[in-house]
């Protein structure tokens, strides 16, 4: 029923330099489907813009934009980000200093610190946690067929 799947090897390199790139593939618990997602580790230091399609975790340091366009960014404990984030969500256990615009939600965890204003839909700040700046809660807008018949615009399965 269960199947041990192997990770590929990453060209180049010896399955201990491996290691460290070793998360590629996370199961949604949304969805049926699998999601891929890249981790940043600890010893690295990023200065320049980030985009990705897929989720990212960071334990880095990181200076500059990041973009995750409808995808979770998780900063991790010992994670310390100068940045600008747009992201699907935004997961914070270490340090952000920047603004945080998030499609879906903000948590800030704990231990986490956020030094910026934050745009989002939801937001979960916990005890412990710091957060200096301006909170914007957006509100999606409802999408209905009503309101295709009021700009007189026929529906799908419509016949004029």
């Amino acid at each position: 029923m269960f199947a041990k799947q192997t990770q590929p090897e990453l060209a180049g390199s010896s399955p201990a330099q491996a290691g460290s790139f070793n998360a590629t593939l996370s199961v949604s618990l949304r969805s049926p489907t699998t999601r891929s997602f890249a981790c940043l580790g600890a010893t690295l230091t990023i200065e320049g813009k980030i985009t990705s399609e897929e989720d990212l975790q960071i334990d880095g340091r990181v200076q500059g934009p990041i973009s995750l366009e409808g995808r979770r960014l998780t900063v991790g404990r010992t994670a310390e980000l100068n940045s600008e984030v747009t992201a699907g969500e935004v997961i914070v256990y270490g340090k952000v200093t920047g603004n945080l615009r998030a499609r879906d939600r903000v948590e800030i965890k704990k231990d986490g610190s956020v030094i910026g204003d934050v745009t989002t839909t939801r937001v979960s700040i916990e005890d412990g946690a710091d957060f200096k700046g301006r909170m914007e809660i957006d509100h999606p807008k409802p999408q209905t067929d009503a309101g295709f018949e009021s700009v007189g615009v026929p529906r799908a399965n419509e016949i004029i």
